[in-house]
């Protein structure tokens, strides 16, 4: 059983910071995903992990071992990387088995491995061939069987998908989420893409400053957010966040917790109505069409904007006069330090 666990975890760079306590625990076989801004720290979290980084602080355990001290090569890990580090002389099957070639494993034994590996990512028919002769996928893939073939205990994987585009990148995953239900191995994966985060992981890690900020898995974070920041990183488009006396021009069912000093309303979670039904009125500033929705910016009269997830079917002139209301989902209220007060408030339809 490959469990991992870290204890206060600091790093330091001269006199900065960077890592600043950090304590998780990540159980056998599952995939845990580290998002959040860049500068956060979650890249440099993870070669921590990998012992790329010596860790200035606290504790790390793999298994039953603390590994603060033990070499990155001996602690079971296996590192796939954003850039791909394929050898270009080198032809798949031999940059696929090159690492076990340095540790000296015997060749049958090495190429039962790549073989291994090699069905796994559906790579047999590209083993004879170079680099060059690639698509970025199959590169990306190559670096995954390379990380596959030496049995780590764990898999780390540092923003992969970063150098593929939009198509690739969908497929990619889906590609990465299967391996993963195959192999039952723990995973750790960075992302800046909380699309990439909501999708594959059983467990996400929001990261901000050095500091983790919320720990769950993706329906937990989207759902039930502990601040404003995770509420308005988690789901694509953002929360809307307006002051608390809008949520009587929204309904006036509402029961507003003596603390909320905000409102968070999730997009999808507004409906549109005529100006003159006594909802909250704006103008229909922007919209973006993208098939079936249409996401569009609403100026409210305090000049703030609030975006709404719409049929994307019927479109709106810009301009247009617009009211808003809730349906029957959540309100999200947070105090003044932009904390989560957990009393949810189902809304009636205004």
């Amino acid at each position: 059983m490959t469990k991992l666990r870290l204890k206060n975890i600091k790093k330091r760079f001269g006199g900065t910071e960077v890592i600043r306590g950090v304590d998780l625990e990540v159980d056998d076989g599952e995939f845990v995903v580290f998002v959040g801004p860049s500068g956060c720290g979650k890249s440099t979290l993870l070669r921590l992990i990998s012992g790329l980084e010596h860790i200035s602080d606290g504790e790390l355990h793999i298994g039953d071992r603390q590994m603060n001290e033990v070499q990155a090569s001996q602690r079971g890990v296996a590192m796939v990387f954003q850039s791909y580090a394929l050898y270009p002389h080198l032809t798949v099957r031999e940059n696929m088995g090159f690492g076990l070639k340095v540790r000296k494993v015997p060749a049958p034994e090495r190429r039962r491995r790549v073989e291994e590996a090699a069905a796994t990512l559906k790579l047999e028919a590209l083993l004879e061939r170079y680099p060059r002769e690639l698509s970025g996928g199959q590169r990306q893939r190559v670096a995954i069987g390379r990380a596959i073939v030496g049995n780590p205990n764990v898999f780390l994987f540092d923003e992969p998908l970063s150098n593929l585009d939009a198509e690739l990148r969908v497929h990619m995953r889906s590609e990465i989420a299967a391996l993963h239900n195959r192999l039952s191995t723990t995973m750790i994966y960075v992302t800046h893409d909380q699309v990439e985060a909501m999708t594959l992981a059983d467990k996400i890690v929001v990261l901000r400053d050095g500091l983790i900020e919320q720990v769950g898995s993706p329906r937990a974070l989207y759902d039930r957010p502990d601040n404003m920041f995770v509420a308005q990183f988690i789901g694509s488009p953002k929360m809307n966040i307006l002051p608390v006396e809008n949520v009587r021009r929204l309904s006036r069912t509402a029961k507003v917790p003596e603390s909320a000093e905000s409102i968070g309303i999730r997009p999808e979670h507004l409906d549109l109505a005529p100006p003159s039904e006594g909802a909250l009125n704006g103008k229909v500033r922007l919209a973006e069409y993208t098939g079936a929705v249409t996401l569009l910016h609403i100026e409210l009269p305090d000049g703030q904007t609030c975006l709404v997830v719409h049929d994307g079917r019927n479109g709106l002139e810009i301009g247009t006069d617009v009211g808003l209301r809730t349906g029957t989902e959540s309100l999200h209220f947070f105090d003044r330090n932009g904390r989560a007060i957990r009393e949810k408030v189902h809304m009636a339809p205004a």
